[in-house]
């Protein structure tokens, strides 16, 4: 077998692979170069013939050879100062980039801890003031005058008197009116009853339900005619105008004529019972004279009076106590929304931190790559792809050899050109120059 049927035989086959390191750029070769290139692939071919004519082609000092043959490779590679830079400048730009990356993500963690520092500001302050709120909706009551509250102190204490005092009278507005209502509209009188039972019947309410529909719901609802009289002298009396104060007199003289009709009614009603032929007819120059008349009167309109008095009291001490109470309202509203901000910016606060978390954890993994870009730029780079040639030339003059010299049958001589083939592809495996990863490099320390 010739030589070139054997080179044939043991052509490489090339499998083209995606890089998965950055490839470096092409640049155009120049004779010398191809020259030089030349003649190294030569030196191999030729260190492989000899080297297989010392061993009369032995396969198993093959796997040898081809040790010394990588060391021999590795320390060309080391001499060729600008093929290394060419190699190694990928590395360098990803050094440069990763160092970049670093200082960004520095830059930005550096702004997020101030920002995060802010927001922990913001919440003590926050805090801070809802803990001052809080003390002053405690003690608004105490001492409204110390906010520029415009209330007297101990509103409630008052309220509450005014309110127990109103409630008895407004009970006694309502039974007085439905008792002399019945009594001088509806209430037949005998000789028997005295005053006091003429105009205070203590079954009134019942005999006027007895009575029909119009007579109960008539006295149940007279009482409210006065109390509201009453809450419109409350309401006309907290504007201080001209207009409001005749409408005040008003409300007084309905009041009264009401109340002088009701008397009116039961002492005609008295007069009546008690007259002689000799009597002149009841008018009111006679309820004049009597004392039951005026007692009637009294009983309810004073008395009217004094409950309006009281209401109004009761009206102006719950304003006050609003007052109070508005502005701890208001407090309290800031309070609730202070806290509503406080709750958004925990949440800010800890988005922030995580991120935080994972740019430091980014920052970490950077400079560990950084670290492994250094170690490859320090290191001597082996690329494995050029290494393959080279050991193809060296393998293609071992088998040249046995092909030529050795003087043995043709099976004989295929199986040794087999075992070389077979110990070559093992030892690519070995520096990690099999066709898998022919585009890949190996690094080897300095």
């Amino acid at each position: 077998m010739d030589t070139t049927s054997i080179k044939n035989l043991f052509k490489l086959k090339t499998i083209p692979i995606e890089p998965k390191q950055e490839q470096l750029p092409k640049t155009e070769i120049d004779s010398a170069d191809e020259s030089l290139e030349e003649n190294r692939k030569r030196s191999y071919h030729e260190l492989g013939y000899r080297d297989s004519s010392r061993t009369s082609g032995n396969h198993s000092t093959l796997f040898i050879c081809l040790d010394s043959v990588y060391s021999k490779f590795q320390n060309e590679e080391k001499e060729m100062v600008e093929k290394q830079k060419k190699l190694k400048e990928s590395y360098v730009n990803e050094q440069k980039n990763r160092e970049a990356e670093i200082k960004a993500l520095t830059v930005s963690q550096e702004t997020k801890e101030e920002l995060l520092k802010k927001k922990n500001s913001e919440i003590e302050s926050h805090q801070h003031t809802i803990d001052t709120l809080t003390g002053e909706i405690l003690d608004l009551p105490r001492n409204p005058e110390k906010y520029n509250v415009k209330a007297t102190r101990g509103a409630s204490a008052k309220f509450v008197i005014g309110l127990i005092l109103l409630i008895p009278i407004t009970l006694y507005l309502g039974t007085f009116y439905i008792s002399t209502s019945y009594s001088a509209f509806f209430k037949s009188f005998d000789a028997k009853s005295t005053v006091i039972q003429s105009v205070l019947d203590a079954n009134a309410w019942i005999k006027a339900w007895n009575d029909g529909f119009i007579e109960a719901a008539f006295v149940t609802l007279i009482p409210f005619v006065f109390l509201g009289l009453g809450f419109l002298i409350h309401m006309f009396g907290e504007n201080k105008t001209k207009a409001n104060y005749v409408k005040l007199g008003l409300l007084f003289i309905i009041t009264f004529i009401f109340d002088c009709i009701l008397a009116y009614e039961i002492e005609s009603k008295l007069y009546d019972l008690n007259r002689t032929f000799d009597s002149p007819p009841f008018n009111l120059t006679i309820a004049f004279t009597k004392i039951q008349f005026w007692g009637i009167i009294f009983a309810g309109f004073i008395v009217y009076i004094i409950w309006g008095l009281v209401f109004d009291f009761v009206m102006k001490e719950h304003r006050e106590k609003d007052k109070i109470r508005s502005e701890q309202e208001i407090r309290q509203k800031k309070v609730i929304s202070l806290s509503e901000k406080i709750n958004a910016l925990k949440k800010e606060i800890e988005e922030i931190t995580a991120n935080i978390g994972n740019s430091k954890e980014l920052i970490i993994k950077t400079y560990g790559r950084i670290e492994e870009l250094q170690n490859i730029i320090d290191g001597v780079i082996i690329p494995t792809k050029d290494y393959k040639s080279y050991a193809s030339e060296y393998v293609q003059g071992w088998i040249t050899f046995i092909g030529e010299k050795i003087a043995v049958s043709r099976t004989e001589k295929q199986t040794m050109i087999d075992s070389c083939i077979e110990v070559y592809n093992t030892n690519l495996e070995t520096v990690g120059a099999n066709s898998d990863n022919q585009n890949l490099v190996y690094l080897s320390s300095l």
